[in-house]
């Protein structure tokens, strides 16, 4: 009995000794009112938690590609290369590069004179990607 007196006794005297403060609620989220500087490390701490995947999204296009159309690609490319080429030499030996329209594969090329050199200019045609290349007079 006198330890549980000695024991309210200790209690009262510290009550009167205690303050209490307001609980001030801070979000973090950004969106909901939360300082703005926490959205990059919410941002990358979400992506490095999500595990989920698109189950139609593509996961290497390689293994999707047909033969035939890395083929069809791998031809276009040294096409191309080849065409560079002879465009190159004769432009810069001595036969002339005659201006014209070519079309190669989905490829439509345009080659025509200009004040500073000559004009090429290539066109896919599937996508409507064009590429200038002026080479100039030597």
């Amino acid at each position: 009995m006198k330890k549980l007196f000695y024991l309210l006794f200790f209690c009262c005297l510290l009550a009167g000794n205690l303050h209490a403060q307001d609980l001030i609620y801070q979000p973090v989220n950004p969106a909901f009112g939360g300082d703005t500087f926490n959205y990059q490390w919410l941002q990358s701490s979400a992506q490095a938690q999500d595990k989920t995947t698109d189950p139609n999204a593509q996961v290497n296009s390689l293994l999707n590609r047909s033969p035939l159309d890395d083929f069809e690609q791998n031809l276009n490319r040294q096409i191309l290369n080849q065409l560079s080429r002879q465009l190159v030499a004769s432009q810069f030996g001595e036969d002339a590069l005659e201006p014209g329209s070519y079309t190669v594969g989905s490829y439509e090329i345009d080659v025509t004179e200009g004040g500073s050199g000559v004009n090429i200019v290539i066109v896919d045609i599937g996508t409507g990607d064009r590429t200038t290349v002026t080479i100039p007079y030597f």
